[in-house]
């Protein structure tokens, strides 16, 4: 089945480009001009990967994001003009996947869709591991990708349940930034080892109860992070 993107910039040229790319590899692409458009789409139509650009008229890509993250996990990978490393993180804040900066190469855009969509089918796949796991009072189903603490769901991103599944099936044992960098978002990932900082932090204030004195997710000074229940 032919996978579904939505591509989000008000630049009809890097649209029409990536739009003609994308469909060259079988996928079936939508396009929005603007956040509000972009907002809509989203909610009416199940897809598999969203591009969204920062800079955006009527509702920029922060917002959009932000919003998109209160109904939805679809994939989401933000372009931005700006190199800058704070809007980079900005969107990971927001709940952001990924990002590339422009002016990007198709090819480098095509290989980060295809990561993620390969780490979605690898999720599919029924794993033999038990598929909850439960560590005092958290509870966490690697099947539906859920996690409680307590009565209480948390809501979390594809890429903090990622993080916490892999900490929590391996407790004790601690993880560099690097080796989280490699395993959760991929050998090709060109990011640094912020991004991982930025995702612990937020797991934290999720999960933990007190997020300064972590109960599950704990730090290794000058090594990592792990996991204790």
């Amino acid at each position: 089945m032919a996978k579904k993107v939505l591509v989000v910039d008000d630049e009809k040229l890097i649209v029409k480009g990536l739009r003609f790319s994308l469909e060259q590899e079988g996928m079936e692409v939508d396009c929005a001009y603007d956040g509000e458009a972009a907002l809509n789409m989203i909610r009416e139509k199940d897809y598999d990967m969203v591009l969204l650009d920062i800079m955006l008229p009527k509702m920029n890509g922060l917002e959009v994001c932000q919003q998109v993250r209160e109904f939805s996990q679809v994939p989401i990978i933000m372009l931005t003009a700006k190199g800058e490393d704070m809007d980079k993180i900005l969107g990971l804040e927001y709940g952001a996947d990924d990002y590339i900066t422009k002016p990007f190469n198709i090819l480098e855009v095509k290989a980060r869709i295809k990561a993620i969509i390969r780490r979605t089918k690898k999720q599919e796949v029924v794993e033999e591991k038990s598929k909850t796991l439960e560590i005092g009072e958290m509870k966490l189903n690697s099947e539906s990708r859920r996690v409680f603490i307590g009565n209480r769901e948390v809501n979390l991103t594809a890429k903090e349940f990622d993080v916490l599944e892999l900490l929590a099936y391996n407790p004790n044992k601690v993880y560099s930034r690097e080796n989280l960098l490699n395993i959760v978002w991929g050998y090709e990932y060109p990011g640094d080892v912020r991004t991982v900082d930025v995702h612990i932090r937020r797991l934290r204030e999720k999960i933990e109860e007190n997020p300064s004195n972590p109960k599950f997710v704990h730090t290794k000074w000058g090594v990592g992070y792990y996991f204790q229940g």
